[in-house]
């Protein structure tokens, strides 16, 4: 049958998940993240998608259904990573620990929303000691609640996706008892040049392929006191980068188009880095550690190691350890993240370098996803389709709201404690509220 499914997804964040579904054919109907700046972002690049600025235990299946104007519509998938965190002694259920609540609440979700489908995602750590107790519980909480979990479960290496990027992440896969159960999706990439040659497998794209045709962003003033400039200096990209740029029809896979103004270089503020620093980081060898900052140097030639997203508020804000740049002496920006993480140059992100990486590094690539979500829409039965319509992108201001104009443009208490502003960062000022009622 030809249609777009409905896709909810929980834990959103910036929204990489959300991506991935809508590029192979879902619409996604429903998000829900606490964070609300993160919550902001997403809203920003999915105007059709209803945001839920909340947590999943404030809210039911009927009360999404409600939110998202879905009505009795059948939930063909709901996806998204419940923070694992919990630990108990032995003989105790670890999924009854109360620090796993948010991993309860998945499993009531789905079931809520009697969904056909459903994708939970999480780190490969859960896979290893104790977590695979709480692993091996999931897996029976969502048996008991009626689904068939796809055995054995496995852990998915982006670079097998086409993504230039060495993260590992653990997927389940499951569906309603009398749905078809979706399988793992086969890798349409390798490392391996010989694999290649010998099966028609897409290579892994490089450091080099994602990035050789990005402006420098040391190259523009503007950059020291804003995120985005307009140029012309773009190098010629390599197919992955085209894609990317979205310079193709095809670029957009199942996707809505964006209307979006090609020629701006995004979520590239620069890093002020000490001369010492930039010595240090030139004499650097490509794929080694830096041994003061224990950044990681890109290799030019290879793959990127696994982009983290810092710390939060509650933990001391520290920022994400972004990589050195191969050519050169810096981290690499937001955009070049972006780009190794393989989101497109339409998708926005925080203004700030803090939030921008966050959001990246907490979120699973979009090629990865997309491949997952593939399946997906093969166990369904569904025949995908582009949509015809275009679809505008939301209020700039969305983009560089604090938490608390945020949560005054949700309607919503603060519910994650302020960043520690220590180093010179300055308060944000009380015009910022009025900013974030720009978009209301």
């Amino acid at each position: 049958m030809i249609r777009r499914p409905i896709a909810i997804d929980l834990f959103a964040g910036a929204g990489g998940m959300s991506l991935g579904f809508e590029q192979a054919g879902f619409d996604i109907a429903a998000a829900v993240e606490i964070d609300p700046i993160h919550a902001a972002v997403h809203h920003f690049n999915f105007p059709k998608t209803a945001v839920l600025a909340r947590s999943v235990s404030t809210i039911t299946g009927e009360d999404i259904r409600s939110l998202a104007n879905i009505g009795k519509k059948p939930v063909d998938v709901v996806f998204g990573g419940a923070p694992c965190q919990g630990f108990s002694l032995i003989g105790h259920r670890i999924l009854d620990d109360s620090r796993n609540q948010l991993v309860r609440e998945f499993v009531r979700l789905v079931t809520e929303l009697h969904a056909k489908t459903f994708v939970f995602e999480n780190v490969k750590g859960l896979t290893i000691g104790n977590h695979k107790l709480l692993l091996h519980e999931l897996i029976e909480a969502f048996r008991e609640s009626g689904y068939v979990v796809e055995s054995p479960w496995k852990v998915l290496n982006a670079t097998d996706y086409g993504v230039p990027q060495d993260r590992q992440r653990l997927f389940l896969l499951g569906a309603r008892k009398g749905t078809r159960v979706p399988k793992y999706p086969k890798p349409t990439a390798t490392r391996e040049q010989a694999l290649f040659e010998r099966t028609g497998i897409t290579k892994t794209p490089t450091c080099f392929d994602a990035l050789r045709d990005l402006p420098d962003a040391d190259a523009f003033d503007e950059l020291m006191t804003a995120d985005w400039v307009y140029t012309k200096k773009w190098g010629a990209p390599s197919e992955y980068a085209q894609e990317l740029r979205c310079a193709e029809a095809s670029s957009w896979h199942f996707g809505y188009r964006r209307d979006w103004q090609p020629g701006i270089l995004t979520s590239s503020m620069r890093t002020v880095h000490t001369e010492i620093s930039r010595r240090r980081f030139a004499e650097t060898k490509e794929g080694e550690i830096e041994p003061i900052s224990r950044f990681f140097k890109l290799p030019k030639y290879g793959v990127c190691n696994t982009l983290r997203a810092g710390t939060d508020s509650a933990r001391g804000a520290f920022t994400s350890p972004r990589p050195i740049h191969y050519d050169y002496a810096r981290c690499i920006s937001v955009r070049e993240m972006a780009r190794l993480h393989g989101y497109p140059d339409w998708f926005r992100f925080h203004v700030t370098k803090w939030h921008g990486a966050r959001q990246i590094g907490n979120s699973v690539p979009p090629p990865l996803a997309r491949a997952v979500a593939k399946s997906i829409i093969s166990a369904l039965g569904v025949t995908p389709y582009r949509p015809i319509h275009e679809l505008s992108l939301g209020c700039p201001a969305l983009l560089s709201m604090g938490m608390s104009e945020a949560a005054v443009f949700w309607r919503i208490p603060v519910p994650i404690a302020p960043r520690d502003r220590k180093n010179g960062l300055h308060k944000r000022k009380q015009e910022e509220v009025e900013l974030s009622r720009a978009c209301d």
